[in-house]
This record gives C-alpha cells, sequence and structure tokens, in this order.
C-alpha cells in the first residue's frame, strides 16, 4: 500500500477483463463459469468510471478465452475490454461484441416458451445490437436486455 493506495498486483501472463458494469461483475464470473477455474483470479468492483459510473475488472493468471466464449459477456457487460497479457505486458486489446447468435447460456421470457417446460437448448438471435434485443428461436419472443436471465 502507497499513499493509501491498495495495489492489485499484475499479473505475468493471462486475461484482464475491465469496463465491466459493477451490478454485473458476478454475472459476467457466472457466465464464463469462472468457478471451474483453479488458476488466480483477483477482482474488484465499485471503482470509479467515467464512462460507467462504477465499474469492476477481473484479473485471470494464465487463462485466455476464445472469442466466442468471450462474447458472451457482451450481454451483460456490452463496454467490456479484454487485455492479453504476456510477460506483464498488454500484448493484444479486444472489445466484446454481442454474436449473432447465443445459445444456452439465457432464459427465454415467455413462460409459455417450450424451452421453459421441456430440456431443450435455448436457442437466440440478434435482432438490434445496439439495444441488445434477442429473438427466440422457438417462440420468437423478443427479449429486451433488462429482462435477460441466465440459466
Amino acid at each position: 500500500m502507497k499513499n493509501n493506495i491498495l495495489e492489485v498486483s499484475a499479473i505475468k501472463d493471462g486475461t484482464v477483463i475491465d469496463h465491466i458494469p459493477a451490478g454485473n461483475l458476478f454475472k459476467v464470473i457466472s457466465i464464463l463459469r469462472l468457478e471451474e477455474i483453479k488458476e488466480t483470479i483477483t477482482f474488484g468492483t465499485n471503482f470509479q468510471s467515467k464512462k460507467l459510473g462504477k465499474k469492476a475488472i477481473i484479473k485471470l493468471s494464465n487463462v485466455f478465452f476464445k472469442d466466442s466464449d468471450i462474447n458472451r459477456i457482451s450481454l451483460v457487460a456490452p463496454e467490456a475490454k479484454l487485455n492479453i497479457i504476456k510477460d506483464y505486458k498488454v500484448v493484444e486489446k479486444k472489445i466484446v461484441e454481442v454474436p449473432d447468435e447465443i445459445q444456452g447460456i439465457i432464459k427465454c421470457v415467455n413462460p409459455k416458451c417450450i424451452t421453459n417446460h421441456e430440456k431443450i437448448i435455448t436457442k437466440f438471435s440478434l435482432v438490434d445490437k445496439k439495444k441488445i434485443q434477442l429473438r427466440c428461436h422457438f417462440c420468437e419472443k423478443i427479449t429486451d436486455p433488462s429482462l435477460i436471465e441466465k440459466i
């Protein structure tokens, strides 16, 4: 601790996920199934952010994601940025993108949808990228981002 500022140690190799809305930190952890990772994970929330007001950050040592995996968090953290770290240096920066199709990570909001009554993997197609609206493949109900619920 220097000058009353707590410092989080740098990671040698891994991924830093930044610009997560503070209230969605645990949704990101859940979507990425970080509880299954055996490497060191550091996370914090409610940091000041000019863009988000309050933000969260996750640092994962020796963990790297495929773009298709990391883009799944775009539903709850559309502003998220990834820094890929190698030998303590940022070697690549990525932004998440909302995929055109999402399978198996969110519930349909329609209580009558077959996916809410039978063991069927949910499937949604992107309707509006800016508003993050998704259409259910089975009942065609459009899901508003505020109603998104993880399976």
